[in-house]
């Protein structure tokens, strides 16, 4: 996809969007991970953003907040033709929540080479175990995405030093 395709700018509009939330986590002392889930007109309806420290909860993940926000707007766990848009490649736990949630499109930002479950680690939409198939988009600011995770964690590693 070339960065004229209007299908790109538009991943990129969404992207920043959950670029802006991941930076308020990080700002909270959360890892710097954002996420947000439009409807198939292209409209906002769910987004979410680390919160396992401040609300104690491992499932809090970006993504888990953003899909329970999305389920509720709907009234339906079946997010039918929904796209999540995330910065880091979701988890184990994420993807297998994408999967069951329904979602029609996975759009990240940055491979996670320790637990992605998408693509890089392993491979869980595409596994025989996941029961739906989802169409990935990876790469979308896939510079700005990683910056923003290593400055985080550079910081972090010098404040606790």
């Amino acid at each position: 996809m070339f960065p004229e395709h209007p299908e790109y700018l538009k991943h990129q509009k969404w992207m920043n969007h959950a670029l802006a939330l991941a930076q308020v986590a990080g700002d909270a002392g959360e890892v710097p991970v954002g996420a947000v889930i439009i409807d198939p007109e292209g409209k906002l309806i769910a987004e979410g953003e680390n919160r396992k420290e401040r609300d104690q909860d491992p499932t809090a993940h970006a993504e888990i907040i953003a899909i329970r926000a999305a389920a509720k707007n709907l009234q339906s766990w079946r997010l039918l033709q929904c796209t999540l848009y995330v910065t880091l490649e979701p988890c184990p736990m994420c993807a297998g929540a994408i999967a069951h949630a329904r979602l029609a499109t996975l759009v990240y930002g940055v491979d996670d080479t320790k637990t992605g479950a998408i693509r890089t680690v392993i491979n869980i939409p595409d596994s025989p175990a996941s029961n739906h198939r989802l169409q990935v988009v990876g790469g979308i600011l896939e510079s700005a995405c990683r910056q923003q995770l290593q400055t985080w964690f550079a910081t972090k590693r010098q404040t606790q030093n």
